[in-house]
Formats: C-alpha cells, sequence, structure tokens
C-alpha cells in the first residue's frame, strides 16, 4: 500500500513542494538534508540520490526519537540524584514530550517524501 501524498495532507512537510511541482524533487532533498548531521550533506551520493538521503533521514530520526524516550522515561529517576529541583524535572519532561512530538511529525513527514520519491523513481527508471 502507497502512502499518500498532499498539499493538504497533515502530513506532507510545508517546506517541500508536492510531486508534480517543478523541482519537488530538489526542494525534498534541501529539507531531507535539514534532517540530518550537515557532514552527510557533503556525500555526493547523498547528494545525487535523494531516496538514499531519505532513508538515511528515517534512520537518523527514530535513533533521536529512541534517544528522547530514554530520557523522557529516565528523567524522573535519574535527574534528582542529579540535584535538580522537582520544577527542573518537570520542566525538562514537557521539553522531552514536547520534542518527542516534533520528531513523530517530522518522522511521519520523512515517510511520506520516501514514499513520493520512490514513487516517483520507480515510474521514471521502470523499476
Amino acid at each position: 500500500m502507497s502512502l499518500t501524498y498532499s498539499p493538504i495532507s497533515t502530513d506532507w512537510p510545508c517546506q517541500v513542494k508536492t510531486p508534480g511541482n517543478r523541482d519537488w524533487e530538489r526542494s525534498a532533498a534541501k529539507w531531507l538534508r535539514e534532517l540530518v548531521p550537515s557532514r552527510y550533506g557533503s556525500y555526493p551520493l547523498l547528494i545525487r540520490e535523494p531516496v538514499l538521503l531519505a532513508r538515511h533521514a528515517q534512520i537518523q530520526l527514530q535513533q533521536e526519537i529512541r534517544v528522547i524516550r530514554t530520557a523522557l522515561h529516565s528523567a524522573r529517576a535519574e535527574l534528582p540524584s542529579m540535584g535538580m529541583p522537582e520544577s527542573v524535572i518537570e520542566h525538562t519532561i514537557k521539553l522531552y514530550a514536547a520534542e518527542l512530538t516534533q520528531l513523530n511529525h517530522i518522522a511521519r513527514g520523512v515517510r511520506v517524501v520516501t514514499q513520493a520519491l520512490v514513487d516517483g523513481n520507480s515510474g521514471r527508471t521502470g523499476r
């Protein structure tokens, strides 16, 4: 089953033009490069192959989500022993929860953009 991509989809990132628009793949690649560590933007293969860049962005986001979940789940147990007052712990938990929500939203966007890139490659190359 293919994910749908639409300019009105809440998962489609506003920074990326929708398929069919001029330079949509370029806008997708630019957005994806912003999601990975900057050193990856200098790798010619990732620049030439946006599907590979999208795959790497998905993996990167999965790792970030794991890190935030670990930090969120361990905050109450670990932060008091580090001398953090309850108010700081509560703010930290809220920060982690907000970041987790944001990362999940971005991950959904990466998934729909990746699918659009894959669909575009399949149609163009007959794979």
